[in-house]
């Protein structure tokens, strides 16, 4: 007999789950979304389903064997607490929630109730990241003394089919959440501090507030940390760049080339690498249903899904009132109970909502 798996939210993101989980022949697909709309461009991308439902509480009372919520993130806190408490297996796409405290509540829900449980950063199943954590790990660039990332991408705020940006502050970084949750996954480092600039402008059809953020961040170590986010750059850019005593590393990830440069040699050697979204989803639904079977533990778990929420909170607040923000303060208000700083790796890679916005459980797309 086939196990179901529900995907509740068919923005871009629930579509690419839904069409991608239907190519496995153990699985029976199930939708939940109250748009006619985002069900309309689902028909379009991916196989009819076993069964729709409307409702998000009653698709959870029907009994799933797995849940991927990929909802917008202010709904993750009261869908993924129902779903828990249903003692259902959760895939839930990043950020864990709009807000920390919400994403707090989350965590402590997992290790109380040990439902497996996974936040949608497939990013950890890059070849270019998992090759920077390595060299980071290794030695091989020598003592870490600068991390850098850059995203432009207006064609972001042209995809959006809710248009939710516009009415989010700080949707750019929580729609690239992936950008923090990297740096402490590859660095193993959470920052001590940080202070952001940000700007709106409206010289472009659609814009948010801000669309436009410049990010420096502090760590405990001699280390620094900046990162550049925009929804204005058309054709995107999309890099990182890791800087050490010894060597350094840089990855475009647009076109998946990795540099490495070595101070002794004094050479630059490129290598290429696949930046095929399909399947860094295929590995990441493979490495859900390994943890949902106890095979290994959760890629990101929800504590450490916590840090990405706390630098998105610290990254708002810092622009709207000019002034740094403590991300150990910020964090010490909500703590990770799992959480140990000095321990992000989970899984190394082979070689290569009570007075909160737990508001609704309808099951809308992004």
């Amino acid at each position: 007999m086939k196990e179901r798996v529900l995907v509740a939210g068919f923005g871009s993101i629930g579509r690419r789950h839904a069409r991608l989980l239907a190519e496995r022949d153990n699985l029976s697909v199930e939708w939940c979304e109250i748009s006619d709309d985002m069900l309309k461009l689902a028909e379009k991308e991916a196989p009819a389903p076993a069964k729709i439902f409307r409702d998000f509480s009653e698709a959870v009372e029907s009994s799933p064997d797995f849940l991927v919520i990929a909802t917008p993130q202010n709904l993750h806190c009261s869908q993924a607490l129902l779903a828990l408490d249903a003692g259902i297996p959760i895939l839930c796409e990043k950020p864990l929630s709009d807000n920390l405290r919400d994403a707090a509540r989350i965590a402590e829900r997992v290790q109380e109730s040990g439902v497996p449980f996974t936040v949608g950063f497939q990013s950890h199943f890059s070849v270019g990241h998992q090759r920077m954590r390595n060299l980071v790990r290794s030695g091989a660039l020598g003592e870490i003394r600068h991390f850098h990332c850059r995203v432009g991408s207006y064609i972001t705020l042209e995809n959006s089919r809710s248009r939710y940006q516009s009415k989010t502050i700080g949707a750019l970084i929580q729609d690239y959440s992936h950008q923090p949750d990297l740096a402490y996954w590859i660095l193993n480092q959470i920052p001590s501090e940080l202070i952001a600039r940000g700007l709106v402008t409206r010289s472009v059809p659609l814009w948010a507030e801000p669309n436009l953020l410049s990010v420096d961040f502090l760590y405990p170590t001699e280390l620094l940390g900046t990162l550049h986010l925009n929804y204005l750059q058309m054709p995107q850019r999309h890099h990182y760049e890791i800087l050490g005593d010894e060597g350094w590393v840089f990855f475009d990830a647009d076109v998946g080339e990795i540099q490495i440069g070595n101070r002794i040699d004094r050479r630059i050697f490129k290598e290429e690498v696949s930046v095929e979204r399909d399947e860094l989803y295929r590995l990441e639904h493979q490495a859900f249903f390994d943890t949902a079977a106890g095979r290994r533990t959760a890629e990101s778990p929800a504590d450490q899904g916590l840090v990405s929420v706390a630098v998105a909170e610290a990254t708002v607040r810092s622009w709207q009132t000019g002034q740094p923000v403590s991300m150990s303060d910020l964090l010490n208000s909500h703590p990770p109970s799992a959480l140990d700083e000095t321990d992000a790796r989970s899984n190394e890679p082979d070689n290569i909502d009570s007075g909160t916005n737990c508001v609704s459980l309808q099951a809308g797309g992004r």
